[in-house]
């Protein structure tokens, strides 16, 4: 499989990532009119070719560890479903952010759900492995937090009326961040350890986990929207 070596490979991987997650909700403001449960549909359907995509290419070339299709061959139960759970547990919190987003808009939910999610995990993620500066990291957590703060006090200004919709989507964000910063020891589990997986397996599982989650969780909210729209089936979809 291809594994970055030069610093600045990594570098360029890790911030077309962070692009990468801070941008794919835009796309759900290009399809007006289009329920939330439907266009995630979409998005499992992209998770999944896209986890193929780079483990048959870049997973399946280059001199570092196991190819892809070893990868997964070689993996015990125990790391697959460490994988799967992750993907379920992100599914989970994703699903309240787009929801979050549906309610509130994208510039209110997103700062609020990924911001608590990056607080949840770095404090987390500490406490289990305590390494970097901790002046550093627990002085950007703070500042993260006066912005969720902030965030949250503008939208509900804005929201002069204080609804229960307003009330919701804040909520709704505030649960999405919360569990989207406890999926990764999960994933961390999946890698490490005889047996474990590699980057491109795992990440396969984890969109596989995500997929199944999304099977059961996905179509109750089609049934019972949390935004109080109208239901949808799957009839809508096609």
């Amino acid at each position: 499989m291809y594994q970055p070596e030069a610093y600045w490979i990594a570098l360029l991987f890790m911030f077309t990532s962070m692009f990468c997650w801070g941008s794919w909700a835009n796309t759900m403001k290009l399809t007006p009119g289009w329920a939330f449960p439907l266009f995630y549909w979409d998005y499992v359907i992209g998770i999944i070719l896209g986890s193929l995509l780079w483990g048959i290419t870049l997973g399946s070339h280059g001199a570092a560890g196991l190819p892809f299709s070893s990868d997964i061959a070689q993996a015990d139960a125990t790391h697959i479903i460490f994988a799967l759970l992750g993907g379920a547990v992100f599914n989970v919190a994703n699903l309240l952010l787009v929801a979050a987003i549906d309610i509130a808009g994208l510039a209110v939910a997103f700062p609020v759900g990924i911001g608590l999610a990056l607080v949840v995990g770095v404090l987390l993620n500490f406490a289990i492995s305590p390494q970097g500066n901790p002046l550093l990291l627990f002085g950007g957590v703070l500042l993260v937090l006066i912005a969720i703060v902030l965030d949250a006090l503008a939208y509900r200004r804005r929201e002069s009326t204080g609804s229960k919709l307003s009330a919701r989507g804040i909520q709704l964000s505030l649960a999405s961040g919360v569990l989207m910063g406890v999926f990764y020891p999960l994933v961390a589990k999946a890698i490490r350890g005889q047996h474990s997986l590699g980057p491109y397996g795992v990440a396969f599982f984890f969109a596989i986990g995500t997929a199944l989650c999304s099977v059961p969780v996905n179509y109750l909210l089609m049934r019972k929207p949390l935004t109080g729209g109208t239901p949808v089936s799957m009839s809508d979809y096609f």
